[in-house]
């Protein structure tokens, strides 16, 4: 196929999916790893990670890498498809989401997403983690599927984030949003008997957090 044609081929895709690219959403519109290869050595593509490119004359925005992870977790179905699998498919969690959510100072050097069934990969830049989350757990961020704020909290206090850096991370969160209070008491309660409170008292754990941060419950 010639380069231009390629790459007209791929305009729809790109367009949907923030100037981004699989090379199985390519090869199912007939451009081959080959056409991919030479529009990234003409310019005309730019390689993020294995098998996901992105138009060269697309704005690189934020998040790239983990937009690239995410399309490359599910690599030949378009990013508008996915998005209706909700808590089923597959979501972006742990720091990587406090840093969607901009709350805390977190900055994994991997993309942390969460699946129903069990996933691996070689990639040191991208970690699984296979759990249940329910229809409440999930939102959309910046485009993407991610943990919320609630969950996203419980997650940090969960992979035993030291709880200073926990606390900063719900001090901003709910100055950004509506934090759902008693939700994310209910997600902290299973956590509470290893931070030194009563098993299941969410709410002694929640109140260690708000010290922490200087805050109470009166908002």
């Amino acid at each position: 196929m010639k380069a231009r044609d390629a790459l007209r081929g791929l305009a729809e895709v790109t367009a949907s999916q923030w100037g981004m690219v699989t090379s199985a959403q390519a090869a199912a519109r007939g451009v081959t790893r080959l056409d991919l290869s030479r529009l990234a050595d003409a310019g005309d593509l730019v390689r993020i990670s294995q098998g996901v490119y992105k138009n060269a004359g697309a704005p690189s925005g934020t998040y790239l890498d983990v937009r690239a992870a995410w399309l490359s977790s599910d690599p030949a179905r378009l990013a508008s498809e996915r998005l209706s699998d909700g808590h089923r498919g597959v979501v972006v969690s742990g720091q990587t989401a406090a840093w969607l959510h901009d709350i805390g100072d977190l900055r994994s050097n991997r993309a942390e997403l969460s699946t129903p069934v069990r996933r691996q990969t070689q990639r040191a830049d991208v970690h699984y983690r296979q759990r249940d989350l329910s229809e409440n757990d999930v939102t959309i961020r910046d485009g993407l599927p991610v943990t919320t704020p609630e969950r996203t909290i419980a997650d940090l206090v969960a992979d035993r984030t030291d709880l200073s850096v926990v606390a900063n991370a719900l001090r901003d969160a709910i100055r950004k949003y509506d934090l759902d209070l008693g939700r994310l008491e209910a997600d902290l309660a299973p956590l509470a008997a290893r931070n030194g409170h009563r098993k299941g008292d969410g709410a002694a754990m929640l109140d260690q957090l708000l010290a922490i941060a200087g805050m109470d419950r009166e908002l």
